[in-house]
């Protein structure tokens, strides 16, 4: 039995959810304790309990500790991760309802169901464009075509939109299983490249449409200030939850980016725009292969290849030291961090 200190570095939601995909993965036992030591509200949420669930569901794991507020959680798979057809509610883990994080469940499970022996369907409800989380546009066109390259395949689907506080929102995962063991290697070029077009999609959700436009409107045009080619779609969609916000895509052609903001009332839909554009432009101005949030995903899949591998990462976050601390736990040492140069390098000979 491994036990995971869920009170170290950053002492989020994280630690949980790498723990548990590598418990499914490598069929070892795990002691998570001091969960969510570092939030206001430590223990289980509503999106953490649904993790745990679903984990449990793939390896029917025997479980204790698996309730809302708990701070510790006993988790020992039965058996590998099956392939089938899985349903998660994160509303169902807590009366009243809940706007958890689905893209955060759906990511727990993914990769286990990727080794799995055939073909899964995956639908998971929740919160789709929820703060703190990555929304699933990032998922399905960053994440997605990251995992491609080392033979993970899925597709992805968005049912329903999901946003604050209601959630409602609706993600549906066809995930192909069979991916090779360990995985091929991380194949990213040396450079990234020009840019190629910047995409994206401003969304008024059971809101008025001119919301979207004026978001729309005020990103392409800072934007093209910048010299950047752009294509910006303003839509209006329905949810249970009135919700607003920008989703931008830079494709460099080998390698991708995503950058987001959510509204909030009271908040001016040119704030909404300019947001994620900076944190665009602040990117592209740096020479970096792979964006914060993408670096973070991809140090679980990168772990499960035997080749090393250097990530230029545009900032490397407390958040993707405490990912690399959880899977060093089980797998042993094997990354090798400079902050200053931005560059994380994946040594697997250290394991």
């Amino acid at each position: 039995m491994l036990t995971i200190d869920g009170a170290y570095g950053e002492g989020g939601g994280q630690i949980l959810r790498t723990a548990l995909a590598l418990s499914v993965l490598l069929q070892q036992p795990v002691t998570i304790e001091n969960i969510r030591a570092g939030r206001k509200n430590p223990g289980l949420a509503a999106q953490h309990l649904t993790a745990v669930h679903a984990a449990a569901a793939l390896c029917d794991a025997s479980l204790s500790g698996d309730h809302l507020e708990s701070t510790r959680l006993t988790f020992q798979p039965r058996h590998a991760p099956s392939p089938g057809e899985y349903h998660f509610d994160v509303a169902q883990a807590r009366s009243g309802g809940s706007a958890g994080a689905a893209t955060l469940v759906l990511q727990t499970v993914l990769l286990p169901l990727a080794f799995a022996s055939g073909e899964s369907r995956v639908t998971v409800k929740g919160g789709t464009h929820v703060p703190w989380s990555p929304p699933f546009h990032y998922l399905d066109q960053v994440y997605r075509p990251a995992l491609a390259r080392m033979g993970i395949h899925c597709r992805l689907t968005l049912r329903a939109w999901g946003w604050y506080p209601a959630g409602g929102g609706e993600i549906e995962a066809v995930i192909a299983g069979g991916a090779p063991w360990p995985l091929p290697p991380l194949d990213l070029p040396e450079s990234r490249g020009p840019l190629r077009e910047v995409v994206g999609l401003a969304v008024a959700s059971s809101l008025p449409a001119h919301i979207a436009q004026r978001i729309a409107a005020r990103a392409f045009n800072l934007l093209r200030q910048a010299g950047l080619p752009a294509r910006i779609e303003p839509v209006r969609t329905r949810s249970v939850s009135p919700g607003a916000g920008i989703f931008l895509t830079a494709d460099y052609g080998a390698v991708q980016a995503g950058f987001s903001a959510l509204g909030r009332r009271g908040k001016p839909s040119e704030q909404v725009a300019a947001e994620a554009v900076e944190a665009l432009l602040a990117f592209h101005r740096r020479q970096a292969l792979v964006d914060m949030h993408l670096a973070d995903q991809l140090i679980l899949p990168l772990a499960l290849t035997d080749t090393p591998a250097r990530l230029p990462v545009d900032t490397i976050t407390h958040h993707t030291l405490t990912n690399i601390w959880v899977v060093e736990q089980f797998l042993g040492p094997r990354f090798r961090v400079n902050r200053e140069a931005g560059q994380i390098d994946y040594l697997p000979e250290k394991g």
